[in-house]
């Protein structure tokens, strides 16, 4: 059994989509309508807070999926910072993923969620849960090859570090899909002091896990380094 859960939230009204465009990572009004994306609201670091399954209804209707354990704190950030915005924010209740494609999409039929991580981590669909929140930024997770960011967008929390990181520098750590052996180390957890488990899951006579690291640092464990699909392969770093 997983102990993963997830909740949905409705956001509706006039100013649903602009408030949403000034506080995650990717660019809501370029969304296509009915279509799932993973996204991230971030702090003032650049680091992720939230991350979130967003679908775009309407320009003034939108559906939102957390994990269920960053449910709480996710809808009253959403009512803090959207207080004076014409919209409102309904919690929908629980949610089963099933992977489709490069996203996840979400119903009330119940779904196998082991399944559904050990899909997600093979395909390098990383995602946020409470232990690893102000952990890593959307550059890190290759969240730009996912669409999930987008560096000619106007501002949103963090954008200012996020958009320096991508201009002017290159990451020395990033997203690597990984099978291990011996117990599961769980998300947050370091293997060194520059790898650490994003998410895992329990295979057979090991685990397989999405860590954020340093190359050279993989190498130095005991660990075997997979393929991500091609659009998730390249360098993330800004082409020269």
């Amino acid at each position: 059994m997983s102990n993963l859960a997830f909740a949905s939230f409705s956001l509706h009204g006039v100013d649903a989509q602009k408030f949403l465009q000034g506080q995650v990572t990717m660019n809501v009004e370029a969304l296509p309508e009915n279509t799932t994306r993973y996204t991230a609201i971030c702090d003032l670091k650049g680091r992720i807070h939230f991350g979130l399954w967003l679908k775009k209804q309407s320009s003034e209707s939108f559906q939102m999926v957390t994990t269920e354990d960053q449910s709480e704190e996710f809808a009253k950030h959403i009512r803090k910072f959207g207080a004076f915005s014409k919209m409102k924010l309904e919690d929908t209740g629980t949610v089963f993923p099933t992977l489709v494609g490069t996203s996840s999409e979400f119903s009330t039929t119940e779904t196998d969620l082991v399944n559904w991580q050990l899909q997600s981590i093979e395909a390098g669909q990383a995602w946020i849960s409470q232990s690893t929140e102000h952990e890593f930024q959307p550059q890190e997770l290759r969240l730009h090859q996912r669409e999930g960011v987008h560096y000619d967008k106007g501002c949103y929390l963090g954008q200012e570090i996020i958009a320096r990181l991508w201009f002017k520098a290159k990451p020395k750590h990033w997203l690597h899909l990984v099978l291990g052996n011996g117990a599961v180390p769980a998300a947050a957890t370091k293997l060194n002091n520059d790898v650490e488990v994003v998410n895992s899951i329990a295979v057979e006579g090991g685990y397989k896990a999405l860590v954020v690291g340093k190359p050279a640092a993989i190498e130095e464990l005991s660990l075997t380094v997979l393929d991500l699909p091609e659009y998730l392969s390249g360098d993330v770093a800004r082409p020269q």
